[in-house]
């Protein structure tokens, strides 16, 4: 399928500037290729809350739904974080687009540069070789249940249909086959009744795989051996809640928040984002990390079959870091401006 419309969703907090470079690589790939992609704008988020009074109205969903591809800053601000009572939340936007558009799939590669290894907190013996993507399921389980709140108690439901866990467990198989053939199945099965409904589909699915290795992992273990050995790991594979917080866990492998990208797809939608949040202490100070949002463009050009643009960028932001061209995230010697890594991106796009 061609890549004709993006809608983008700039958020909150530094969604807006990191969104802004990765338009501007955008368009430095459009100009250098001659492509003609349309590209149009929409509220989500506490940005949605403040001009509508909802978080995702009627109109950025019909803006999602005619997109070929979405690409999405960050949703997030302290003013509703800080009021536990507020009944509208920047949060209910992101979750009710994921259900309304079925983006069911959330895939977060995991790769470190090796220019950045002396930056991480890691030994460098830990990091080597550490190259894998996680398998997040995005619809379902505690964070889409029920949700009973009373004076004394509360309870969150979760809740796994097998055609669920069907469905991102065939695309986790699909893609190890064009990696290093293993899956890892994080799970809490020991204890969990959803946990051992995923085991039992994911050791039935991969009968049709029978080139890829499976194996289990408890979610504590999990979490452990990505800090102690993440060089195991190929293709994660994980519920909503445990692939959230695992996910957000690896990125710390990577030495910041603001270097990976993530897809989240459906049957017919696909949204691209970095994994980052809204960051709003940083919010208007041009210090944010545009890489991830950059990277996500690349990852949405390559998805869409747009192979030597996304190489093109990729690229591009390996000579960024091999010259130490780097936001103040990273601790570079010399801390560079959101929009000078942008320009510095485009510069070498352009040759």
């Amino acid at each position: 399928m061609p890549l004709n419309k993006i809608t983008i969703l700039p958020g909150d907090g530094i969604g807006p500037e990191v969104i802004a470079q990765g338009l501007n690589v955008l368009e430095a790939i459009r100009l250098k290729y001659n492509h003609q992609w349309q590209v149009s704008e929409a509220l989500i988020g506490a940005t949605a809350i403040d001009q509508t009074g909802d978080p995702f109205p009627e109109a950025s969903l019909a803006a999602c739904q005619e997109a070929d591809a979405i690409l999405l800053g960050a949703i997030g601000d302290p003013k509703y974080d800080n009021d536990p009572s507020a009944k509208v939340r920047p949060e209910q936007g992101l979750l009710r687009m994921r259900k309304s558009l079925g983006l069911f799939a959330n895939i977060r590669p995991v790769k470190i540069y090796a220019d950045l290894i002396h930056l991480s907190v890691f030994k460098p013996e830990v990091l080597r070789d550490v190259d894998f993507v996680i398998y997040r399921e995005l619809t379902g389980g505690i964070y889409f249940g029920e949700k009973v709140k009373e004076e004394t108690w509360s309870s969150d439901l979760c809740l796994y249909h097998r055609y669920e866990i069907e469905r991102i467990t065939h695309l986790a198989f699909q893609q190890a086959m064009n990696r290093s053939k293993k899956v890892t199945l994080v799970d809490k099965a020991n204890v969990l009744e959803t946990s051992r409904l995923w085991r039992s589909v994911v050791q039935e699915i991969s009968k049709d795989y029978p080139d890829v290795a499976l194996d289990f992992l408890f979610i504590d273990n999990a979490a452990m051996q990505v800090i102690l050995n993440p060089s195991r790991f190929d293709v994660v594979l994980c519920d909503n809640l445990f692939g959230d917080i695992l996910s957000d866990e690896a990125s710390v492998l990577a030495g910041s928040l603001g270097m990976l990208p993530s897809a989240s797809k459906g049957e017919k939608s696909a949204l691209y984002e970095p994994i980052h949040g809204s960051y709003p202490q940083a919010a208007g100070k041009d210090i944010a990390n545009p890489l991830a949002t950059i990277l996500s463009v690349e990852m949405m050009l390559r998805d869409f079959g747009y192979i030597q643009e996304a190489d093109d960028i990729i690229n591009a932001v390996d000579s960024c870091i091999q010259e130490g061209y780097l936001t103040e995230d990273l601790k570079p010697a010399i801390a560079r401006k959101c929009t000078e890594v942008g320009a510095l991106v485009v510069s070498k796009i352009n040759g």
